[in-house]
């Protein structure tokens, strides 16, 4: 934490000379001249405290593409390291098994919906006959009951329907969402397989990007100290400096402090956010972070060319 001191500054410069007693040397070199002397004035001022802090950026969202079907992979249908948009085609795995599948499942609704068919006609064709006692009652709820069967048998070929087109669908692979994708981790001609969720890539969202960071517990009960009392603002504003020691031009927000702290550290984890439109900065850079943490409206500063330490650092 900075630490500001009250003083009155004085700054004397007075160059050391050696001299010895020469008696032929004029009087008025004997004479010294007049030493000049710098005065600072020092006034209370408001100022803001910053803390820095070092850190590490992560992807803002990242997401696995993986397999939801078995299948050859027949094409790849993105370029390695480029952005992709949301719903973007990855990936085509071979459908053709799929497809029978599907055209299996059709079938068997159209038969089922035959069979509905001639059940509803034997059922009526039976409560005409139940009436004049023709046919007995257990004959008559058999038709009924052939009929409910029917219809349940056609909503579980809709229902295979449904699934085969859903299976037909995971054949094509898309992004999750917006970012930029790495490496293909498969090729052409591979094998894949729902059971084991075979990774074919990786796709981050970089527009965003996370910051993580970590400071002392003492230096984080300050700070919400400073908050309850209005000297450190609700939402810290965070300036990140660049592993070249250049501040990145877009300015992040303290998103929030964990709730407990690392017993084995004693530090607690904090997690900011920074644009980042250009793609400049990009995931596991290390950085620094300049947390504003309160302002001190009435702070002594004492230019740093007045200030020297002894030999015990103070």
């Amino acid at each position: 934490m900075l630490t500001y001191v009250a003083v009155a500054l004085a700054l004397v410069v007075a160059p050391t000379a050696g001299c010895r007693k020469e008696t032929s040397a004029p009087a008025s070199a004997a004479q010294a001249k007049a030493v000049e002397v710098g005065v600072v004035t020092l006034v209370p001022e408001p100022v803001t405290l910053i803390k820095e802090l070092p850190g590490r950026t992560s992807a803002f969202r990242v997401a696995e593409v993986r397999a939801r079907v078995n299948g050859i992979v027949l094409k790849r249908l993105f370029t390695e390291g480029s952005d992709v948009k949301e719903g973007q085609a990855l990936f085509k795995i071979d459908p053709a098994p799929y497809q029978a599948t599907l055209e299996s499942a059709q079938a068997q609704v159209a038969r089922g919906v035959a069979a509905v068919e001639a059940a509803k006609l034997l059922r009526d064709r039976y409560a005409k006959l139940i009436e004049s006692k023709a046919i007995s009652q257990q004959e008559f709820d058999d038709a009924r009951f052939r009929v409910k069967s029917a219809e349940a048998d056609v909503a579980a070929a809709r229902a295979a329907v449904k699934s085969a087109q859903i299976n037909i669908g995971f054949t094509t692979v898309t992004a999750p969402l917006a970012g930029r994708i790495g490496r293909a981790e498969v090729t052409e001609g591979a094998y894949v397989q729902q059971s084991t969720a075979t990774l074919l890539a990786t796709v981050q969202q970089l527009d965003r990007l996370y910051v993580d960071l970590s400071w002392s517990s003492g230096d984080a009960v300050q700070w919400r100290r400073s908050m309850a009392n209005g000297t450190a603002p609700g939402a810290a504003n965070v300036t990140i400096v660049l592993e070249d020691g250049r501040p990145y031009d877009l300015p992040g927000t303290l998103q929030f402090a964990d709730a407990s702290v690392d017993p084995t550290t004693g530090m607690i984890a904090l997690r900011a956010t920074v644009p980042n439109p250009t793609g400049e900065l990009l995931p596991g850079m290390f950085v620094r972070a300049r947390i504003e943490e309160g302002r001190n409206p009435a702070a002594i500063l004492v230019p740093q060319r007045a200030v020297s330490r002894d030999q015990g650092g103070r």
